[in-house]
């Protein structure tokens, strides 16, 4: 249940099963320039949309290696640098534009919501909007933070407002981005500028819910003149050249991720805060551990068996609480108020840059 980047590609890496994906269809309307949402795959995630035969897919011409990124605290003098070169790697990350990957992704969906699910000790049963049923042996609730299939499995969630809003847009900058990813910690706000081909910048600027409506509010020029220089003019003068599109923030964490019959992945099993670009990431993530379990299973064991599940869940409970805890705890520090805590925060980004081994570590976790 679910078809977007994380239900597709699940439904794409499972083998010897027969799948029925179940979902809204992926938008043929295709934008003006780039597409002003997009996401920053890890190595590890592109190797895996490589082995699904995924990536080849992608127009070679709309994609954009990080080879640099550049982290800054909320004063001039505290910042912090990765370098794929450093790392040893070829790029950090690769940014993709959201309809791009999900047409390559695309694969027959049935479009249709479902409107009950019942589980027994045999199968689950879907009962579909249009009034037939399904059957099968497990069900896996890809279907977003709103996730019915999470509700229906009885599956309890926390959720916290974080009383922000992310406004994307991309813009064209007066200077290169030397295919570079700027951030900028502005005391809570958070503003990203990712780099796309071309001197275009793909920008998520995460804002209280007010000053976000605000900023959207503002004619092209004023809005581009507002980022740049929130962005210290690092890329110079800005431009708009897309929509502006707006995004409520909230914070989601399921109890389990399995249940009889039934197990999540993506936003329906955990959501967090887009200041680190590892939302995608992790729900790809989900998607290689679960594929990996039900392909290597032993023979005849079925696919919908609960402790089958539970090693699913069991390999995805520390990645996913890890990064929930280094990310709120990153929203916690940087909206702190307190003159000392500033103090505090900027001193250890600065000694985290002068830290090699400790740069390597972040560095490799985020590119899992």
């Amino acid at each position: 249940m679910g078809a977007g980047p994380v239900g597709a590609s699940l439904a794409r890496a499972l083998r010897d099963v027969t799948v029925a994906l179940v979902g809204a269809p992926p938008s043929s309307d295709t934008p003006e320039g780039f597409d002003p949402r997009v996401y920053a795959l890890s190595p590890g995630n592109v190797d895996f949309l490589r082995r699904l035969g995924v990536w080849d897919a992608l127009p070679a011409e709309r994609l954009a290696p990080v080879h640099a990124m550049r982290v800054y605290g909320d004063d001039a003098r505290s910042s912090l640098e990765f370098s794929a070169y450093e790392a040893g790697v070829s790029e950090l990350a690769w940014i993709v534009e959201d309809t791009a990957l999900q047409r390559a992704l695309s694969t027959d969906v049935r479009p249709v919501q479902c409107e009950r699910l019942q589980m027994d000790e045999r199968v689950a049963r879907l009962v579909l909007a249009d009034g037939d049923a399904m059957e099968a042996r497990l069900v896996v609730g890809a279907d977003g933070a709103s996730s019915f299939v999470r509700r229906a499995a009885g599956i309890a969630a926390a959720e916290r407002d974080y009383g922000q809003s992310a406004l994307v847009a991309n813009f064209r900058c007066e200077k290169p981005h030397r295919n570079t990813a700027y951030q900028w910690f502005q005391g809570g706000a958070v503003l990203a500028l990712l780099p796309l081909p071309g001197e275009h910048v793909s920008m998520v600027w995460s804002l209280p819910t007010q000053d976000a409506e605000r900023i959207r509010a503002l004619k092209a020029q004023a809005l581009a003149d507002e980022v740049a220089q929130a962005s210290t003019r690092a890329l110079g003068a800005l431009a708009l050249a897309s929509e502006v599109r707006s995004f409520a923030l909230r914070r989601l964490r399921a109890g389990r991720l399995v249940a009889p019959r039934v197990a999540l992945v993506g936003d329906a099993g955990h959501v967090i805060h887009p200041l680190a670009g590892q939302g995608l990431n992790l729900g790809l993530q989900d998607a290689r551990a679960l594929a990996q379990v039900i392909n290597e299973r032993e023979p005849g064991r079925d696919a919908g068996d609960e402790r089958l599940l539970g090693r699913y869940e069991r390999q995805r409970a520390e990645p996913i609480l890890a990064m929930d805890a280094v990310v709120s705890g990153l929203f916690a520090l940087y909206g702190a108020k307190s003159g000392w805590i500033g103090r505090l925060r900027n001193a250890g980004l600065n000694l985290t840059d002068r830290l090699p081994v400790l740069k390597n570590i972040l560095m490799r976790q985020a590119m899992s």
